[in-house]
């Protein structure tokens, strides 16, 4: 047990907090004993402080393969695992996640807790559709087997739950069958929003879509950008690549936290100008590793560091489809107004969810990244009530700074959820973080 400075993805907030190690379930068990709030960390990434408190649980020694059915692809493993050790483990027997977010350094405790989504929402659904069973933790050192057939309530706290029905030990999983490790990837360039969400509207057969957006191009060139869709290749489609070959090496590093402000309103419009224009055919399709397809940023390590020490927050919103192409054009034009701007901005395609308090909903997500000023906080209160007016909602595993009320409007079953807590934990808020102590959760 030892004190010392963490911070998710975002570098913001950073905390002092006790964290505590454990590779077996009983270490756990004594750990859980002493008094006092604590939330599980898996590898930081996150964006927020959804796996900060003064006491952390930290995961990622608690990381074996368990087991593995090479007949159906069912695998069960500790949840410090990463999603990268699984696909490195995997992907040469011809199986792949169900679900991918845009990083494989992602616990697979923490998938489950975020209830993580990925390029192929719209058509396979979140993490958690794809999650058999799991074992969890509770705060009276008490492990619960939970699956929907077997205490289906706690299952679907978990999923999405945020940490707080328990520590997650083992998750027992669903893979996907694949052919090859490659990616048959289709490049769209968009001139427009509106040509932009046509191009996902007219194509959500394919089973991975993503958009990235110029936040800063305005005028008649507001929300221009690319969309890049995939499938899996097949064995026919990789003629000339070893069919599971494995990626090059991470060839960028950022070494150390680079100025405050590298990152303003001219570098950042001279690298979407370079990045818009560098493929002038309005559809390009190309064989391309998954790595590339669904990590691009993997590549550049602590590519975190480049927003300086004062760290970043990520604003992603979800927006019902009947309002999103209206509602995500205001937004662009309200960031427009500020003089601000989002280094990288994603849009992609949701399908139809019910939980508790995951995220998705049908519609559309855009998740923006912003350097943290004052500034920035002022925009996104704005935000807010835009979002929030469209019938949207921001991710939880993103955030930062949304208030209570926020979270209360935003979230039909944000009651339910709290009540459902409150009741699995005997009225004790054991389990909390520091989102779930500012949204009034815990």
């Amino acid at each position: 047990m030892q004190k010392q400075k963490i911070a998710d993805w975002g570098n913001y907030p950073v905390v002092e907090a006790e964290t505590v190690r454990f590779n077996q379930a009983e270490q756990l068990r004594v750990a859980l004993g002493e008094p006092g709030e604590v939330i599980a960390y898996g590898n930081g990434r996150s964006y927020g402080d959804a796996s900060l408190q003064k006491r952390v649980i930290m995961t990622r020694s608690f990381r074996s393969f368990l087991s593995f059915d090479s007949a159906s692809g069912v695998v069960c493993c500790e949840s410090g695992a990463l999603l990268a050790e699984l696909l490195e483990a995997f992907v040469p027997r011809g199986w792949f996640l169900p679900v991918s977010p845009g990083t494989k350094f992602v616990t697979l405790g923490g998938a489950v807790a975020a209830d993580i989504h990925g390029k192929n929402h719209h058509g396979e659904g979140s993490f958690g559709a794809h999650v058999v069973s799991l074992e969890v933790m509770r705060a009276d050192g008490s492990i619960v087997r939970c699956s929907r057939e077997e205490y289906p309530e706690f299952f679907a706290l978990t999923i999405g739950g945020m940490g707080l029905s328990g520590v997650i030990l083992n998750v027992t999983l669903q893979l996907k069958a694949i052919e090859s490790a490659w990616v048959r990837q289709q490049t769209i360039r968009a001139s427009r929003l509106s040509e932009l969400m046509d191009a996902f509207e007219s194509f959500d057969e394919w089973t991975y879509s993503v958009a990235w957006v110029d936040t800063l191009a305005g005028g008649d060139a507001l929300g221009r950008g690319m969309l890049m869709r995939g499938e899996h290749a097949t064995v026919e489609q990789v003629q000339g690549h070893s069919t599971f070959s494995a990626a090059s090496q991470r060839k960028l590093n950022v070494p150390f936290f680079l100025p405050n402000g590298l990152l303003n309103r001219g570098t950042m419009m001279a690298f979407n100008s370079v990045y818009y224009h560098q493929n002038q055919k309005p559809v390009k399709e190309r064989l391309v590793h998954y790595e590339s397809f669904f990590y691009p940023l993997d590549a550049i390590g602590n590519w975190n560091r480049i927003y300086g020490r004062r760290g970043f927050m990520q604003y992603q919103f979800v927006l019902p489809r009947v309002t999103g192409r209206v509602a995500v054009e205001a937004i662009l034009k309200k960031i427009q107004a500020s003089g601000l701007g989002s280094f990288l901005a994603v849009l992609k395609l949701f399908g139809e969810q019910e939980s508790f308090i995951s995220f998705p909903m049908a519609g559309y997500t855009l998740a923006l990244d912003f350097p943290v000023c004052f500034e920035v906080f002022k925009l996104m209160k704005e935000l807010d009530a835009m979002v929030a007016d469209w019938g949207g909602r921001l991710y939880l595993a993103k955030d930062a700074r949304m208030d209570e009320a926020m979270f209360a409007k935003t979230y039909p079953h944000a009651d339910d959820f709290r009540e459902a807590i409150a009741l699995l934990n005997g009225g004790s808020t054991r389990f909390s973080s520091l989102l779930s102590n500012r949204l009034g959760i815990t």
